[in-house]
């Protein structure tokens, strides 16, 4: 890990923070390679019960960082057609399918893959007046980091089109009334929500939170027979957790249940 990447831990809550203010977070082959890191330490990080990925600065991340990637290729070095396979790809799917709640704080501006990366995520809290843009379309590229399949279900198939294909700029306030965000504070308040909502989180039945996650995922390519047998799967195995059996008891006893994860 560098210092271009920041993990910190809260309580049962890691803060991954994207921490190259000056280039407002675009992300280097060193600094991808470095995220890939510190989100598998949070993945296979039993103390941690949910994430938080926020930037440094004034932007949240800004996507590839494009003075790199159009030097490598002056240069005649493929590695910016491989970033999608070898980084971006890894990454997308290790945040979707981390196995615990994460809230993307958006303290700036999101652009490219680091739009993907947010929409990656469960959850995503933004700076009210700030703008994000998918951007590919605009530099001649196709959509990476996870937006072609992301992107449509969380504002619908048209919008998502218009927004890769159009590659305009649009607020936090139009991402919130699109449904990419689910709240929009002011900047000062973004991480401190962030932060309460994963905490909330990670004291839930993250087990559980797991299970959702997986049948979201899965039912957005499946017929509904098909979802029906997922979730018949995952309820079996939520309901073979210490946290169910705790919950019932506790509902029972007209108690507030404590969840372990587990």
């Amino acid at each position: 890990m560098s210092d271009t990447v920041l993990l910190e831990r809260t309580g049962s809550v890691a803060v991954i923070t994207m921490n190259r203010p000056e280039g407002m977070n675009a992300l280097t082959t060193p600094m991808k390679l470095a995220l890939l890191e510190a989100v598998t330490a949070v993945r296979d990080d039993d103390a941690v019960r949910a994430l938080v990925l926020t930037g440094s600065g004034r932007a949240f991340c800004v996507g590839q960082d494009l003075r790199e990637h159009a030097e490598l290729l002056q240069a005649g070095d493929d590695a910016p057609l491989r970033t999608v396979r070898e980084h971006f790809n890894p990454l997308v799917t290790l945040l979707s399918s981390l196995g615990k709640p994460a809230v993307a704080a958006l303290n700036g501006t999101a652009a490219g893959a680091g739009l993907g990366l947010a929409c990656a995520l469960d959850l995503r809290i933004g700076a009210a007046g700030t703008r994000y843009t998918t951007a590919f379309a605009g530099i001649g590229l196709a959509a990476d980091s996870g937006l072609s399949w992301t992107l449509p279900r969380l504002v619908g198939a048209g919008r998502a089109t218009a927004l890769l294909l159009l590659a305009e700029p649009f607020t936090a306030e139009q991402a919130l009334e699109m449904g990419l965000l689910n709240a929009a504070v002011a900047t000062e308040q973004v991480l401190p929500m962030a932060l309460e909502l994963a905490t909330r989180l990670a004291a839930g039945p993250t087990a559980a939170y797991a299970c959702i996650s997986e049948s979201i995922a899965y039912a957005a390519s499946s017929t509904l027979e098909q979802a029906l047998q997922k979730e018949d799967e995952l309820q079996t195995r939520a309901g073979a957790t210490l946290d169910h059996a705790a919950a019932v008891r506790a509902f029972l006893a007209k108690q507030v249940p404590v969840f372990e994860g587990r």
